[in-house]
Parts: structure tokens; C-alpha cells; sequence
């Protein structure tokens, strides 16, 4: 496609309401005619204002290009007009009102592939299921969850359970754990179904933190706690030796203690995935978030799907024994079958933990729900998930991929499983 400068004297307008006159300096700046493509979006991105009134959703910014783009005629098939639609330059909203990240303008699906995607600010399934019912956190000053609160607190530690609006953090700071958040509150990409702050260039991780965390996981007094951490695609190795170290600390000051960490694809780096693999760790978790078709819309474009997956694989090649663990969210418009094939991708690398929970909106500038899916629906998949081999399957509406009663299951598992271990060596030597 190539269009004209007058052409994006038009888009301009459209997006910032000017005049032409407000945007002919922009446009005799511009060559006569200007390709789309990569250098042309980054010359964009540099000259449009950056003001609250350009955050707007992808596919409706979609079809303002659409309406407004002059094309040049020539040479141009009926096909190629198509997909040339599909790499118009575009503004994407984020959650916390910054820009960057997260998925692609819808393409517009043909009339009869019968496949849901989701959009932000689409129609919303009507009402919410009495299904979907969490306890509230103590009120009482001397509560467990007070204590996790408070310790977290003058520690400057950050939880997944806050930055991203878990709705189980009552029930789980009551248990008296925590989900913490390493690398800080910040996260350097932007997926469309989450609430974490998001940037670009994050402040530097605490060099204390791991310490830090060590010491208020030693407080809480749990046998097994996950680690977590935002997305850092601007520190080299994505933070996993930050993580080695966390993990090392904690195995000194408990060794007993069974940790699990759920952590980024590292850029698909499967040398940071190794740093962590072999760093002590007993769960290495990271989520596929999404069936593979609505990856592109769902996740930050650094994502993919089967990045991912050879994440996974990898970090039990580098550590055999290693239990491995991976979470969908469900109600984006995935099918039956996407699910099931998902599952059997996960089994084929020998992922051994699985969790579905239900997508839930956290602001109107996220992603819509399209489907509320049924206990039923998720019980089928747990049923399913057994049978295929997987050591575990947690399945439920309000399941999250770090769940208190999970861990509970996860850390009778391991032990059991180490316990007839060790009890198999002993019996099997010969002296």
C-alpha cells in the first residue's frame, strides 16, 4: 500500500480532531508518497501527540484508517488490497491509561468460520453468574491477612495479588501467603487482559529484594510459596538470575521450603530459562495464557504461543525431574476443540500441572468477556486433563494459575512422589 501525504494529513485529523492547517507541517515533512511499513509506524509513533484522546481501541482506530485512507489504484488485486488492510499503523488503549502492547486490530472474520475473538468495549454476556462467589478479607486487625498485608508492606514487596486484582486475595492472605511480585510493579509489555502498570523503561529491580523476600516468606511461616514477576524485556536476561538468587536465599534460610516460580517467556532466551531451571527451584510455571489462534490478540506481540511451549520444554531438559506448570484463562471465545488441542501440545512436552479459570474483565479498557463458561464446562476439562496424563489439573471459575488450594495439592503431590523416591533408591541398594 502507499499513501499519499495528504492521506496522512487526513489520518492526523481524524485522530487528533485538528484542522489541515494544524498538520501541514507534519505533512511537508513527509516524502510525496510514503509505503506502510515498519519505518513509517515508528516515524508516526514520533509525531502524533501523546495525549489521553489518541488511547483509543484498536479495531476502532481500524476502521477510522479504513474510511480514510487514500490508496493508489494501480497494480493492486482485490487480494492484496485484503491483507494490506491488515498492517495499517494503529493506536492501541491500555488499562492504566499508558500506550504500547497488546494484540492487533481485529481482522474482519468471514461470515461463516462460526470462531469468536475478543474486542475491548464489545457487549458483555448479561449479568454475572451467581457462580462467582469469593470470601471477603478480614476486617479484624490481628487477621492473617493483616499480617501478610503488613509485613509486605514494610518490606516494599510487591504481589501479583493486588497488581493484577486477583479476586482470591482474601482467601489466600487469610491462609497467611502471598503471591510475590519480583522485578518490581512495572511491566514492559502490554496484553490486553491485564491490570500491571505498564512501561517501557521501569525503574531498576531493588538489588535487596531477593533478601527481602526471604525474609518475609520466612515470617509467614509457609512450606510453599510463589514467586512471580512482571515482564523485564529491558534488562538482558529478563531477570532470571534475580530470581536464581531469590530462589537460592530461600532454599538457605528453609530448605524444606518447595518453591515455584512463575515467570516470563524470557524473549524465548532459553538460556535465562536454564539459569532458573537448575537455580533450586521445584515448580518452573509459566503461562500460555490463550488457545494458539487467539494468541495475537490476547497477549503483547513479544509473546507467542509456541515461544512459550519451548520454554517449558526447555526447563525440563535442563533440569530432569523438574515439575513444570502452565494456566489458560477461558471465556475469550476459544472453542472446545482449541483446548483440548492446547492440552495435548502442553502433555507432548511433558508439562505436568494445568489450571483453567475464567477470564474476568479487570477495567472497561481491557478486553470484553465473550462467554462466561460453566463449572460443568470446567470440571469436563479437569476430567479430560486426568485422563491425558497430567499430574494435575485445577479447573475452576475462580482458579488462578497461583491458588492457595492448589498449592496445598501441589505441595502433598511433590512430597508423596519424593518420599516414594527416596524410598524406592533405599530399598533398591544392594548394600
Amino acid at each position: 500500500m502507499r499513501v499519499t501525504a495528504t492521506s496522512w494529513a487526513l489520518v492526523l485529523s481524524a485522530l487528533t480532531g485538528g484542522s489541515d492547517t494544524e498538520v501541514a507541517a507534519w505533512t511537508t515533512t513527509t516524502a510525496t508518497t510514503t509505503p506502510i511499513g515498519a519505518s513509517s509506524t515508528k516515524t508516526i509513533s514520533q509525531k502524533l501527540p501523546t495525549s489521553s484522546s489518541l488511547l483509543v481501541a484498536s479495531q476502532d482506530l481500524e476502521e477510522t484508517l479504513e474510511a480514510r485512507i487514500v490508496e493508489d489504484p494501480s497494480n493492486r488485486s482485490e487480494q492484496q488490497s485484503h491483507t494490506e488492510q491488515e498492517h495499517v499503523p494503529y493506536v492501541i488503549a491500555r488499562g492504566d491509561g499508558s500506550t504500547g502492547g497488546g494484540g492487533v486490530p481485529m481482522p474482519r472474520a468471514s461470515k461463516d468460520d462460526g470462531l469468536r475473538r475478543p474486542k475491548v468495549n464489545a457487549e458483555m454476556p448479561e449479568g454475572r453468574p451467581s457462580w462467582f462467589r469469593v470470601p471477603a478479607p478480614s476486617l479484624q486487625a490481628e487477621s492473617r491477612y493483616n499480617e501478610v498485608k503488613d509485613s509486605l508492606k514494610n518490606l516494599e514487596l510487591h504481589t501479583v495479588c493486588e497488581e493484577a486484582q486477583c479476586p482470591n486475595i482474601g482467601e489466600c492472605w487469610s491462609g497467611g501467603t502471598g503471591t510475590i511480585m519480583l522485578l518490581g510493579d512495572t511491566c514492559t509489555r502490554g496484553c490486553m487482559f491485564c491490570a500491571v502498570n505498564t512501561d517501557s523503561k521501569p525503574p531498576p529491580p531493588d538489588p535487596f529484594e531477593p533478601f527481602k523476600t526471604a525474609e518475609a516468606v520466612t515470617k509467614w511461616g509457609v512450606d510453599y510459596i510463589v514467586l512471580t514477576s512482571v515482564d523485564r524485556d529491558d534488562i538482558p536476561d529478563g531477570g532470571a538470575q534475580h530470581f536464581a538468587h531469590t530462589v537460592e536465599l530461600l532454599k538457605h534460610k528453609k530448605p524444606e521450603l518447595l518453591v515455584e516460580c512463575l515467570v516470563s517467556d524470557f524473549q524465548g532466551d532459553l538460556r535465562s530459562v536454564e539459569t532458573l531451571a537448575t537455580s533450586g527451584l521445584d515448580v518452573y510455571a509459566h503461562n500460555v495464557e490463550t488457545v494458539e489462534r487467539l494468541q495475537k490478540f490476547v497477549r503483547d506481540p513479544r509473546a507467542g504461543y509456541h515461544q512459550s511451549l519451548s520454554t517449558l520444554e526447555h526447563a525440563k531438559k535442563a533440569k530432569p525431574g523438574l515439575y513444570t506448570k502452565t494456566s489458560l484463562m477461558l471465556g475469550l471465545g476459544e472453542t472446545k476443540e482449541e483446548v483440548l488441542q492446547t492440552m495435548r501440545d502442553m502433555r507432548a512436552i511433558d508439562v505436568d500441572v494445568v489450571t483453567f479459570g475464567q477470564y474476568l474483565r479487570p477495567t472497561e479498557n481491557h478486553l470484553s468477556v465473550v462467554e462466561y463458561i460453566k463449572p460443568e464446562v470446567f470440571d469436563y476439562y479437569r476430567q479430560v486433563g486426568e485422563e491425558m496424563g497430567f499430574k494435575y489439573v485445577a479447573s475452576g471459575p475462580m482458579v488462578r494459575s497461583s491458588y492457595k488450594a492448589g498449592e496445598f495439592y501441589l505441595e502433598h503431590m511433590i512430597k508423596t512422589e519424593r518420599q516414594a523416591a527416596t524410598a524406592s533408591s533405599v530399598g533398591s541398594d544392594p548394600i
